[in-house]
C-alpha cells in the first residue's frame, strides 16, 4: 500500500511539473519589442506585443499612457491585451524620452501634448499606422484605450473621427473644448469612471453624457462608487500619498473595469 501511495504522489508531482512547464511555455509565446518612430522630427517609442501562438491576423488595440508618460505601467497593459489575443501597441504621446516622476513635470508634459491637437492627432495616427502595418494585426479592426491623460486622448481622437472600432477611457478627463457633433464619432465608446474622482466632477460627467447623447454616440458609461483617480494603477496610492494627490488604487474597480473592457472589445470586434 505504501508503494502505491508513493507512486500516486510521484504521479501528482510529475503532472504538476508538466502543467507548470506548459504554462511557462504558453507565456513565452508573447512577443514584445520596442519600436522607434518619428513624427515631425520628434522621436517616439512604441511597445508592441502579441501572441505568436495565434495564427493569422487579430484585432489591434492602441494603449495611451497616463500623464506620467510611456512607462512600464502602460507596457503591462499592452502585454495583458496580447495575452487576451490582441495585437497591442503602447504608444508615446510625449516623445523625446519624456517621462515624469513629479506631478509638476507630468502636468507640463500633458498641457504641452493637449494644447496642440493637430500634433496630438499626428502622433496618434502614426501609432495607428504602425500597429495596422504589423503582420499580426487586422488593420480593419483597431480600437484604442487610455488611462487618465490617455483617456482624454482616445476620447479626443474619437471626437476627431479617427478610424477606430471603439475607444475605452479609464479614469480619463471627459471635458473638451471640441464637443462632438452628430456624425463626428464613428467609434463605440466605453467610459470607466471613478465616481469619487475629484478631477472629474459630476458636472463634467453630466456635460459629457449630454454631449454624447446629442451626437448620437454608442456609449456605455460605468461609474465605480468610491473609486478615485487612477484607480487601476497599483502604484497610485503611494504616488498620491507622496504628492498629496487624490490618487488611490482600487483593486475591485480595477478588476471590474478590465472585465468591462474584455466584454467591450469582444463586442466591437465581433461585428
Amino acid at each position: 500500500m505504501t508503494g502505491l501511495k508513493h507512486v500516486f504522489w510521484l504521479w501528482i508531482l510529475l503532472t504538476t511539473l508538466v502543467a507548470s512547464s506548459i504554462c511557462r511555455a504558453g507565456a513565452a509565446t508573447i512577443h514584445s519589442e520596442e519600436i522607434a518612430y518619428e513624427v515631425d522630427g520628434v522621436k517616439l517609442t512604441g511597445f508592441l506585443a502579441y501572441d505568436t501562438a495565434i495564427e493569422g491576423k487579430r484585432p489591434g488595440v492602441l494603449v495611451v499612457h497616463e500623464w506620467w508618460g510611456h512607462n512600464p505601467y502602460v507596457r503591462k497593459r499592452a502585454l495583458m491585451l496580447a495575452e487576451m489575443g490582441y495585437s497591442a501597441l503602447a504608444l508615446d504621446m510625449y516623445g523625446d524620452g519624456k517621462l515624469a516622476t513629479h506631478p509638476e513635470d507630468a502636468q507640463k508634459f500633458m498641457v504641452e501634448a493637449t494644447s496642440n491637437m493637430s500634433t496630438a492627432k499626428k502622433r496618434f495616427q502614426a501609432a495607428r499606422d504602425l500597429l495596422a502595418a504589423n503582420p499580426a494585426t487586422d488593420a480593419d479592426r483597431i480600437a484604442a484605450i487610455g488611462y487618465c491623460f490617455g483617456g482624454k486622448i482616445v476620447l479626443e481622437m474619437a471626437r476627431a473621427g479617427m478610424d477606430l472600432a471603439g475607444v475605452a477611457s479609464f479614469h480619463g478627463i471627459l471635458a473638451t473644448d471640441r464637443p462632438a457633433q452628430p456624425g463626428d464619432i464613428k467609434a463605440s465608446i466605453l467610459v470607466l469612471h471613478g465616481a469619487a474622482d475629484p478631477f472629474v466632477p459630476p458636472e463634467q460627467v453630466s456635460a459629457f453624457k449630454d454631449e454624447m447623447a446629442a451626437a448620437g454616440v454608442d456609449l456605455k458609461f460605468v461609474a465605480y462608487p468610491g473609486a478615485k483617480h487612477a484607480f487601476t494603477n497599483p502604484e497610485a496610492t503611494a504616488m498620491g500619498e507622496k504628492f498629496s494627490l487624490p490618487l488611490v488604487y482600487d483593486e475591485a474597480a480595477d478588476k471590474a473595469s478590465w472585465a468591462e473592457l474584455d466584454a467591450f472589445l469582444k463586442h466591437i470586434f465581433a461585428n
